[in-house]
């Protein structure tokens, strides 16, 4: 049974300006109910099956959201009739300069247009462009566009399609744009805390992002982990720098991060943090696999490192090189810094005998270096080579320094 008022609706309800037009259960359940709901994308599923038991005849929605992603310009939430869950797509950078973005709805709404209708029912061949035409042949028969807009400026879309002949009745219309207000509200929050969690991410890890969002904010707070530890570092790298266009040079470091750190991450090892030309990252021994995991992760990371010194080498440059020091211990895990300007990462003597073993490749000419208590806990000595024992800069005891065999 429809929930809609009927003709005679009070003067006060359709008053211009004032919101809603009609107090309606839907809306007290997007402002009241919908708190212990992490999601946006759970949100506009239970929405849409909301309407459509109140009598609005929604077949299709999404929201299309701007983010603020290394990867994703932006996301679209898709919701159609007997779907459970919404599919969740993501767009990379340049989307917005095809012609498809360019002559959609999307782009009519960032570039400033308030709402945007448009009939399929009945439309002749021709008449549609792709995008309209796919609506068309899926039996929708209208299509509705808004704005939905966040604070600073940043403007979202959300859209409703049906089925029903005819398209939206305007009391259905009115219905759907008295739900803007709530829903920009339930979005932003969710967005926020989306853009939150992946900005931290992107600039921090995904094991200190979470330590962060759980209150591990003050200065000295952390706790003491047991990690296999990576350090590795590009070799003449201020002389590329002082040689090559800059422009030249930041691509040359991201395709170098890129051979490093993809394998890393894909075996479970976390980024700590990324120094100029080096990085920074740790295995936590909570995982039975870690020592082998980053013996894969530097194989993996060689070959890839070894792709691109091949096409450096087909446009004449010299191949780069590299080194890379693997310690296993005790480390502190944690905030360190000023009382303003925190950093989290790791420190101690672990993390030390790591970078020293960095250092000592530019000695001994070999690119991986390893200590006996790595290969050790590992279990990989007869795999590698034994180069004796050094002393370190800085540390009391010689270490037993073991390299990945030469090819």
């Amino acid at each position: 049974m429809s929930s809609f008022p009927n003709k005679a609706a009070s003067a006060v309800e359709a008053e211009e300006g004032v919101w809603p037009i009609r107090r309606r259960a839907i809306l007290d359940w997007l402002v009241n109910e919908t708190r212990g709901e992490r999601f946006i994308d759970n949100i506009l599923v239970e929405m849409c099956g909301k309407l459509v038991s109140a009598g609005v005849p929604v077949a299709r929605a999404t929201l299309h959201f701007r983010t603020n992603h290394p990867q994703w310009i932006g996301a679209r939430i898709l919701w159609k009739e007997g779907l459970t869950e919404a599919k969740i797509d993501t767009f990379a950078y340049g989307v917005e300069n095809t012609p498809e973005f360019l002559n959609s709805p999307i782009n009519a709404i960032h570039q400033g247009a308030e709402e945007l209708r448009k009939r399929l029912e009945g439309a002749a061949d021709g008449e549609l462009d792709s995008f309209y035409r796919e609506l068309h042949d899926d039996g929708l028969t209208e299509y509705i566009a808004w704005p939905v807009e966040h604070t600073f400026g940043k403007r979202h879309v959300v859209t409703f399609s049906t089925r029903r002949p005819g398209g939206f009745a305007s009391e259905h219309v009115d219905f759907l744009r008295d739900l803007l207000p709530a829903l920009t509200l339930v979005s932003e929050i969710r967005l926020k805390n989306i853009m939150a969690r992946t900005l931290l991410q992107t600039y921090v890890g995904p094991h200190a992002s979470e330590q962060i969002l759980s209150g591990v904010t003050t200065r000295g707070s952390g706790a003491t982990v047991g990690a296999a530890i990576m350090i590795c570092d590009l070799r003449d790298f201020t002389a590329i720098s002082d040689l090559w266009p800059r422009d030249d040079v930041i691509h040359l470091l991201n395709d170098y991060f890129d051979a490093m750190s993809d394998p890393i991450e894909r075996y479970g090892g976390e980024i700590l943090k990324f120094m100029g030309d080096g990085l920074l990252a740790i295995f936590p021994l909570t995982k039975e696999t870690a020592c082998t995991d980053l013996l894969q992760a530097i194989r993996e990371g060689q070959a890839s490192m070894a792709e691109l010194n091949e096409q450096h080498l087909r446009m004449g440059r010299e191949p780069l090189r590299y080194g890379v020091g693997v310690h296993v211990g005790d480390v502190m895990y944690g905030n360190i810094g000023s009382r303003r300007r925190l950093d989290f990462t790791v420190i101690g003597p672990a993390v030390n005998v790591a970078s020293r073993l960095e250092s000592l490749t530019k000695e001994v000419k070999r690119p991986v270096l390893l200590s006996r208590a790595f290969v050790e806990m590992a279990g990989c000595a007869k795999d590698m080579d034994s180069l004796g024992t050094f002393p370190l800069r800085g540390l009391g005891e010689p270490v037993d320094v073991f390299a990945f065999p030469e090819r």
